[in-house]
């Protein structure tokens, strides 16, 4: 019939040892009279635990190790050409001729498409000859021999003939031109909108030209970090078409406005795209590296020890537990950053933090070391 009272009392300690623990541990409070009362009727678990009074604690530690840890952001993006334009006619007329295929990769300077010029060609030559003929007259007047004279005002008459006539050899040979369009840049066609043989009009699309040997991806960020984002910064992108395949990189452009209505930032980073796989307007999964950090502080997840906002570790010192305040930074699977409060390589507790208390004794049983990433 002793059991029952027993058990009452165990329960009792029990629960305040527990709260103890908890937080008059972690502040430095005196232990409760009350509870050292009790603990004296009847041992606690935390007691039971660690066998005979001061008997060290067995636990397992895992060391502080050093990896590089990378801050990113994550956004969405769509791929632009570095160069494109729309390839449209200046002056009307009937198609004569189609200097490309559908997709074909030109030059710079390449003929795309002309136009029938056959009476604008006529007019040239016509001009041409007129030309030819004031320059003679001028040069005529220009060269005769002495005992010779003409008036200065027939002299001057025949310069501004020859002038006129040169130029409107300039003006229909310029007009020659325009019935031809060349590619301004090397690049790569697109779908062809005319025919041979069609009449068409100033501005009537012809086809487009992209360069696509380097590409542009457009996404935003939070004007958050805006400070954190550099012209250079490594940028890795993904498409759902490309399954894991990972293009990189690096910022080229942060525009010097913020979208009000958004609070965001426009970023143009550039990549290389030798293979022409991605196309213009391609929707785009976007990770820019914010920061890097190469000598990185990281422990096991197991090893925190949470009260509230605040977090604490176990380290072993001098054969005892040190209860230290870390501050975290990144979490990363089953690993997080410490920011301060530990140094690479020392022993961290990871198993048996529920029977330690600050500056408890201990005796380590097993050395985990995690594998490196």
């Amino acid at each position: 019939m002793r059991t029952l009272p027993q058990l009452a009392v165990l329960a009792l300690v029990g629960g305040l040892g527990a709260a103890w623990h908890l937080y008059g541990d972690q502040v430095g409070l005196p232990r409760p009279l009350a509870l050292v009362g009790l603990e004296a009727a009847a041992p606690s678990g935390q007691q039971r635990g660690r066998g005979a009074a001061g008997a060290p604690v067995g636990v397992v530690v895992s060391p502080v190790r050093t990896a590089t840890v990378v801050d990113r952001a994550e956004s969405v993006g769509t791929v632009r050409a570095r160069d494109a334009v729309t390839i449209t006619a200046k002056v009307a007329g009937i198609v004569q001729e189609l200097g490309f295929q559908e997709g074909q990769r030109v030059q710079a300077g390449d003929q795309l498409l002309s136009l029938d010029a056959a009476a604008l060609r006529a007019e040239f030559d016509q001009a041409r000859a007129l030309a030819d003929d004031a320059r003679s007259q001028l040069n005529r007047a220009r060269g005769l021999q002495a005992g010779q004279t003409i008036a200065a005002q027939r002299l001057e008459t025949l310069e501004a003939v020859a002038r006129q006539a040169e130029g409107r050899v300039r003006q229909t040979q310029a007009r020659l031109e325009e019935m031809r369009i060349a590619a301004p840049f090397g690049g790569r066609v697109g779908l062809r909108q005319v025919s041979v043989g069609a009449l068409i009009q100033p501005g009537t699309v012809v086809t487009t030209l992209d360069d696509i040997s380097r590409v542009r991806v457009e996404f935003a960020v939070p004007e958050v970090y805006l400070a954190r984002v550099q012209q250079g910064s490594p940028v890795t992108a993904r498409s759902a078409a490309f399954g894991d395949r990972r293009f990189h990189g690096r910022v080229a452009v942060v525009d010097t406005r913020i979208d009000t209505a958004t609070r965001t930032v426009r970023v143009i980073s550039e990549f290389d795209n030798s293979d022409e796989v991605l196309k213009p307007g391609l929707f785009m999964t976007v990770e820019i590296e914010l920061e890097r950090r190469d000598d990185a502080l990281l422990i096991a997840e197991e090893a925190l020890d949470p009260i509230g906002d605040r977090n604490y570790v176990y380290v072993i010192r001098d054969g005892r537990a040190r209860r230290v305040e870390v501050r975290l930074g990144q979490r990363r699977q089953g690993e997080v950053e410490v920011l301060s409060g530990v140094a690479a390589g020392e022993p961290v507790v990871v198993r048996g933090i529920q029977r330690l208390r600050n500056d408890a004794p201990v005796r380590v049983v097993e050395t985990v070391t995690r594998p490196t990433s």
